[in-house]
């Protein structure tokens, strides 16, 4: 494949030529998408407007402009960096996005994906009545803080504590926690789990642990293998983390109080490892199958 990249300096001027010229390095690559574009097109078109500096909403006026020397160097490296090494391209970039939200990411954290963004958008209506209501919420498993400053939007008139074990992906949520100014109202914790909580209790417990079971990891397409292990393994079963939340998430709710997590495809093992629990499982653009909610009472 080198010999594509040897000419093509020389060879693309403009914005379309290298656009086309990602698409099939892509393409040829056998590349995976699975950290925020759906296809080669759309992560070749983000990647060469990120590189250029340009508006990443707006493609067309710029496809026929021309590249300078410098800028063809920058993209055709983008591309070889991509194709070569497989690096997801929030990686090349430091940059995920969840909605209008965007954040900050490197290899300490996994790029951010989770159908919990998307019911937090709506303040997990109807589930929630009065947003302005819940006064505490906790953030299990936060990663890039990706969560934590979304439930911050959501729920206005409360404080999020956001947990993780990983002292490095801490450090990437502090970053994403300035950027928003939200230093007053997300605490950083490290935590396995809910160890060093002592006696807190929240009216909301959300968390995206990591829920991919052994035979799947094995199985990962060569981009995960950029993102940090223990955010993605959790046991035989997948379920590891998810048992220690069920476990102990009662004592840390008040009243009231309801338990959100996400468990990828993990729903008839999860409801047969607990078949007394009644599990509501919410809507999400892609089905009811990955994300499931219990009031206190349930855990009871």
């Amino acid at each position: 494949m080198n010999q594509h990249f040897s000419n093509a300096t020389q060879d693309l001027q403009t914005v379309r030529d290298w656009l086309r010229f990602a698409v099939s390095r892509f393409y040829q690559a056998e590349l995976f998408f699975g950290h925020g574009s759906s296809d080669a097109y759309d992560e070749a078109v983000y990647l060469i407007l990120h590189t250029l500096h340009l508006p990443l909403d707006r493609l067309e006026p710029f496809l026929d402009a021309r590249l300078t020397d410098g800028e063809r160097t920058e993209v055709l490296n983008i591309i070889q960096r991509r194709v070569q090494e497989r690096i997801p391209a929030a990686y090349l970039t430091n940059e995920a996005f969840l909605g209008e939200f965007s954040f900050y990411v490197d290899e300490r954290v996994i790029v951010p994906r989770s159908f919990i963004a998307e019911l937090l958008r709506t303040q997990l209506a109807p589930w929630i009545a009065e947003p302005e209501a819940i006064g505490s919420v906790l953030d299990m498993c936060t990663g890039s803080g990706c969560l934590a400053i979304l439930a911050a939007d959501a729920f206005p008139y409360s404080q999020v504590d956001a947990v993780d074990l990983s002292a490095d992906a801490l450090a990437v949520a502090q970053h994403n926690v300035a950027d928003y100014e939200l230093q007053d109202r997300v605490s950083l914790i490290q935590s396995d789990l809910f160890t060093q909580l002592g006696d807190k209790k929240y009216d909301l417990i959300i968390s995206n642990p990591p829920y991919v079971d052994a035979p799947s990891v094995t199985a990962l397409p060569q981009e995960y293998l950029h993102e940090p292990e223990l955010a993605l393994g959790s046991g035989v079963d997948g379920l590891d983390a998810t048992r220690t939340i069920l476990k102990y998430a009662a004592r840390h709710l008040n009243d009231n109080g309801i338990l959100i997590v996400e468990i990828g495809h993990n729903r008839d093992a999860l409801e047969a490892a607990y078949p007394k629990l009644p599990f509501t499982w919410l809507d999400v653009t892609a089905g009811d199958q990955f994300v499931f909610m219990l009031h206190k009472n349930d855990l009871r």
